[in-house]
C-alpha cells in the first residue's frame, strides 16, 4: 500500500510540473525524487515518469557537481540529442513481440519455443539477428510493448459434468435440510500428505535477525518418520473440525474412522439427539463415489452409531468448492507456514492449535492404526449394504441405512 501511495504521489507531481519542465530540469526533478527516495528510488520514478534509467541516472551525476556548472543556463534544442534504438532500428519492436507473443507458443519454427524468455535470453536471440540491444533495453521495450511478469493461475477444472450446477444446488439444499432440522452437516476430504521431518516449509515467521531455522537441502522421505497423511472432518454448523494425521494409508477405512472418532470425540456433545448424518465429499480419493469399500465402512459406521449417513458427492474437478478446503485445511498450513514438522506429534499440536477470529477449533489425534490396500469388497458384501439411491443422481447422493432397529 505505501509504494502504490508513493506512486500515486509521484505522478500527480509529475503530471503538475511537466508542462513548465525543460528536458533538464525533468531530468534533475527525476533524480532529486529518486535520491530521496533511496534504494529502488530509480526504478519507482522511471516508471511512473516513463524516463530511462540511465536518464535518472545521469541526472544524479549532475546533482552531485557543483551548483554553478549545473545550472549554466544551457538547454538542449528540441530534438536534439542521440535517437532511440527504435528509430536506428525499426523492427526492433515487431520482432521482440515475435518472441514473446503468446499465441507463437507451439510453433515450430519460434526459436523461443523451448526456452524460457528471460530479458537477457531475448537479448541474446535479438542480438543473433542482428539487432543491438542489451537485457535492461529488452525489458523496457516489454513495459512499451505492455507485457509484464506473470505467474500461471489456476481457473481450468477440465470437462465439467452438464448437471454440476444443479448438483451444486442439491447439496445446498440438503445442507439447509438438515441444519433445519438441527442434524449434522460435515464436509470430509484429505490434506495434502506432509514429509515428516527436518524439511522445508513454505511461508516465513518471524524469528532473530541471519538465524533461519536449518532444514535439510533435499526432500527425500526420512524411512523412519515416513509422512503424515492428515484427514479432516469440519462441521459446518458448528465451525469445529477434527483431524485424524495417519501414517499408514489413506484408504477407505481410514477416511470412515476419522468419522467415528469425530463423532465420538465431538459430534455426539453437539448433537445429542441426532438420528441422521449428512457428509459432503469428493468424488475421487478414499471417499471416492465408485469405491466398494467406502460404502461398506460407511455401512458398519452407521450400523455402530445407529445413524443413518447421508453422502452427497461434489462434481469430478470442483473439489475446491469443498467447505473443508478455504475454511479448515487453509487455515492449517497457515498457522504451520515456515515450521518444520519434525514429528507426527508435532503436526498435531500445529493442528491443534489453528483457530481464526470468526471461532475455529479443531482437535486433532494421531492415528496409529494399519489400513492396507488392495481390500476387495465382494458382490455379496455390496449386497447387504442397505444403500438407498436418491432419485437425483444416485450415484452421487445417497443414504446408508444401519441394519439395526432401535426405537
Amino acid at each position: 500500500m505505501q509504494r502504490l501511495s508513493m506512486e500515486a504521489i509521484l505522478r500527480e507531481k509529475f503530471v503538475a510540473l511537466f508542462p513548465v519542465l525543460n528536458e533538464r530540469t525533468r531530468r534533475l526533478w527525476a533524480a532529486s525524487e529518486a535520491k530521496a527516495i533511496g534504494r529502488g528510488g530509480q526504478s519507482l520514478v522511471a516508471k511512473v515518469t516513463g524516463l530511462s534509467r540511465s536518464t535518472i541516472y545521469l541526472g544524479l551525476q549532475e546533482l552531485a557537481v557543483d551548483d554553478a556548472l549545473l545550472f549554466d543556463g544551457r538547454i538542449r534544442r528540441p530534438g536534439g540529442g542521440r535517437k532511440t534504438l527504435i528509430h536506428h532500428q525499426p523492427r526492433l519492436l515487431t520482432a521482440l513481440d515475435t518472441l514473446v507473443e503468446p499465441t507463437s507458443r507451439g510453433d515450430p519454427q519460434s526459436p523461443l519455443r523451448w526456452n524460457c524468455k528471460s530479458v537477457r535470453k531475448l537479448a541474446t536471440e535479438l542480438q543473433q539477428q542482428g539487432f543491438s540491444v542489451g537485457r535492461q533495453k529488452v525489458a523496457d521495450l516489454l513495459h512499451q510493448l505492455d507485457y509484464s511478469l506473470q505467474a500461471n493461475r489456476k481457473t481450468k477444472e477440465g470437462d465439467s459434468h452438464p448437471d454440476r450446477n444443479a448438483q451444486f444446488e442439491y447439496i445446498n439444499s440438503q445442507v439447509l435440510a438438515f441444519q433445519r432440522r438441527a442434524q449434522p452437516v460435515v464436509s470430509i476430504d484429505t490434506k495434502k500428505k506432509e514429509l515428516v521431518g527436518d524439511f522445508k516449509q513454505c511461508g516465513r515467521e518471524w524469528r532473530p535477525q541471519a538465524m533461519p531455522e536449518l532444514v535439510r537441502v533435499h526432500d527425500f522421505p526420512d524411512k523412519e518418520l515416513g509422512k503424515a497423511i492428515p484427514y479432516g472432518v469440519y462441521d459446518l454448523t458448528t465451525n469445529t473440525g477434527w483431524v485424524s494425521v495417519g501414517r499408514d494409508h489413506d484408504t477407505a477405512e481410514f477416511a470412515v474412522e476419522t468419522l467415528r472418532r469425530w463423532w465420538l470425540n465431538m459430534g455426539v456433545g453437539f448433537y445429542k439427539s441426532a438420528s441422521e448424518l449428512l457428509i459432503t465429499a469428493d468424488g475421487g480419493g478414499s471417499n471416492a463415489s465408485r469405491s466398494r469399500l467406502w460404502k461398506l465402512a460407511l455401512q458398519r459406521l452407521a450400523d455402530e452409531l445407529r445413524l443413518r449417513l447421508a453422502v452427497c458427492h461434489f462434481p469430478q474437478g470442483t473439489s475446491k468448492w469443498n467447505k473443508i478446503e478455504h475454511r479448515m485445511f487453509s487455515q492449517i498450513t497457515l498457522n504451520w507456514r515456515g515450521r518444520p514438522l519434525t514429528s507426527h506429534e508435532v503436526i498435531v499440536n500445529l493442528i491443534s492449535s489453528t483457530t481464526t477470529q470468526q471461532g475455529l477449533r479443531i482437535e486433532a489425534e494421531l492415528d496409529t492404526n494399519c489400513y492396507p490396500t488392495g481390500i476387495v469388497v465382494s458382490d455379496q458384501e455390496m449386497a447387504s449394504i442397505q444403500l438407498q439411491k436418491a432419485n437425483f443422481h444416485g450415484e452421487w447422493n445417497y443414504t446408508i441405512i444401519p441394519r439395526v432397529n432401535w426405537n
